[in-house]
């Protein structure tokens, strides 16, 4: 791969067969798929960094029957998949797009490992979101990416864009989930004891060569294994900090798309493109306008995506006849956050997943005092339940509560596991920590009536283990959400009774984008009159979600943005006349 520092690297005349637009997972998949089928592609990217959010993110691909699902599942088959995602999704997508992803995900994954450096494997346990509905399934539709050691990447690595810090430990160490549970125990097992020896050497040696840890997990995982595939291959090159300004389509305006106009620094560079352009650049979501449209209400600084999806391919394609889709559940897919500032003035926007909310000990309010939600459903519903009910009484910020215990075994957003180093996120105001319900609402701004009257709730919900309000840990998707040591009735409810008390504050953040340019299945992007824009391909989120704004499973965003960015890929390469 050739990186190129800026435009003037790049001849007058350049030209090639697929241009990708936008680095991120979605992108790097276009741009490694088009490059193993010979083509001279080039990959642009706005920020300083590839990866996009995806590189933040857990790097969880749900793409179902695929040759690793049977290693943990081997009853499922796509039609149960195609049967879940007609239930969980409805008419609110193109049933015929959701069937071209089940029926060459598969495909796109074994072509992907098969001549790449891009590896996968099942997650023993991670069930589909909506777990009751029929068609789902436990395992077997989550892959998550191999671990990958980033030294690898020599003087590419600090491409990568880094992960968020409050995600790390350690000064830059990352952890997945298999990580933590050992760390948390190591004193318990001679085995988490022993890998927990082994990471925590490797990032000790790391830290005297390296600004952060080498060995990658998660998304930083998959974005560095796309990296390093990339970096094997002499016909892509890469440019940063470098945006699209126009696309050119032949025939007065009305043929295929014949060229695009590079920006950097003040400085452009007509290319020519001979197959196709793909769109990859992240989504809407930091488009000023586009934005007020179809968030309203909803800060931007809520949003814990990176930095690069401000929209603008999106206009361009707009420009060219492409029109956004509509019918969905939500424009955006959603996460209860916190945030914080730090040392250096920025603000860490923290996405609570899975951590925290869900456990025993926890409690969700709004400034009434009152629960509103299901504590235990995922993030993506949680976050539209906190805007559905400030639409009655105000609950932006919420509050996640809970007792000093729950805070020693699971932590509260940033704030780690056990019950140390509080200091500073007291002292920031991040954390709000008091001995008594009573004093804690007052410090908050709440209802105390309201709020002793939800914990004693809770508490006597938890003797029972049935929640009666909201139906806290009945399927089978939220009690994986729980504490499966928890030696009560229901693992996602426990009394909160020992002080003190704490609390942070939690905002709805958008973590991607849902509404997106209107596509076939193909992934070419279709004009206002349904036909395709010749050349012109969406991918990732900047293709209209075939989950309808639903979030279905973990990894339905990037499961299907690796599966229609083969396909795109694929075709463009095609329409350069070459055998693919």
């Amino acid at each position: 791969m050739q990186v190129l520092n800026s435009l003037v690297e790049l001849p007058e005349s350049a030209s090639y067969d697929v241009a990708v637009i936008g680095a991120g997972g979605a992108g790097m998949s276009a741009a490694l798929v088009a490059a193993i089928a010979g083509k001279k592609v080039l990959l642009v990217e706005s920020t300083e960094y590839v990866g996009g959010t995806t590189a933040w993110s857990g790097g969880t691909t749900w793409i179902p029957g695929t040759c690793h699902s049977a290693s943990v599942n081997k009853t499922d088959t796509l039609a149960d998949a195609a049967r879940y995602l007609d239930n969980a999704v409805g008419p609110r997508s193109p049933a015929a797009l959701r069937q071209a992803f089940l029926d060459h995900g598969a495909q796109a994954v074994a072509h992907i490992e098969a001549n790449s450096e891009l590896k996968y494997r099942a997650y023993p346990k991670h069930p589909d979101y909506i777990s009751e509905l029929d068609g789902s399934t436990l395992n077997g539709r989550a892959l998550e990416p191999l671990p990958f050691d980033g030294r690898l990447l020599g003087g590419l690595f600090g491409l990568i864009r880094p992960p968020i810090p409050e995600f790390t430990v350690l000064g830059g160490m990352m952890v997945d989930r298999t990580d933590i549970n050992h760390l948390l125990g190591m004193k318990q097992s001679m085995a988490s004891f022993w890998h927990s020896v082994r990471i925590l050497s490797r990032h000790v040696l790391d830290r005297l060569r390296h600004p952060r840890g080498t060995r990658l997990v998660m998304g930083n995982a998959l974005v560095g294994r796309l990296l390093y595939s990339l970096s094997q291959r002499k016909n892509v090159s890469l440019l940063t900090r470098t945006t699209v300004e126009h696309i050119a389509r032949g025939a007065g305006g009305t043929g295929g798309i014949e060229a695009i106009t590079l920006l950097q620094n003040g400085q452009r560079r007509s290319v020519r493109v001979t197959g196709g352009v793909i769109l990859a650049s992240g989504g809407f979501n930091r488009h000023p306008g586009l934005r007020k449209g179809m968030l309203p209400g909803i800060d931007t600084d809520w949003c814990p995506g990176a930095p690069g999806h401000t929209g603008q391919a999106l206009e361009l394609a707009r420009a060219l006849g492409a029109s956004f889709g509509a019918d969905g559940m939500s424009h955006a897919f959603w996460a209860p956050v916190s945030r914080r500032k730090r040392a250096d003035g920025s603000t860490a926007v923290f996405p609570h997943f899975m951590m925290d909310r869900a456990k025993p000990g926890m409690l969700t309010v709004n400034q009434a005092g009152e629960r509103f939600v299901n504590e235990s459903t995922s993030y993506h519903l949680f976050g539209l339940a906190m805007q559905q009910a400030h639409q009655s009484t105000p609950s932006i910020p919420a509050y996640l509560i809970c007792d000093a215990e729950a805070l020693r075994k699971y932590g509260l957003g940033m704030v780690r596991p056990g019950g140390k180093g509080l200091q500073p996120f007291l002292a920031d105001g991040y954390l709000t920590q008091a001995d008594s319900l009573e004093a804690l609402a007052q410090k908050l701004g709440i209802s105390a009536t309201g709020l002793k009257a939800s914990v004693a709730s809770i508490n006597a919900y938890a003797d029972t283990g049935v929640d009666p309000d909201f139906q806290r840990g009945v399927t089978a998707y939220q009690r994986n959400m729980g504490d499966a040591s928890w030696t009560g009735k229901n693992p996602n409810i426990g009394p909160l009774t020992q002080a003190p008390y704490y609390a942070v504050r939690l905002y709805p953040g958008d973590i991607g984008a849902s509404t997106g340019l209107v596509t076939d299945a193909k992934a070419r992007v279709l004009d206002q009159n349904a036909q395709a824009i010749p050349g012109l391909y969406a991918v990732g989120n900047d293709m209209h979600s075939i989950m309808g704004g639903v979030y279905a499973g973990p990894g339905i965003t990037i499961g299907p943005g690796l599966v229609f960015a083969y396909l795109a890929a694929r075709h463009a390469a095609a329409r350069t006349g070459l055998a693919t």
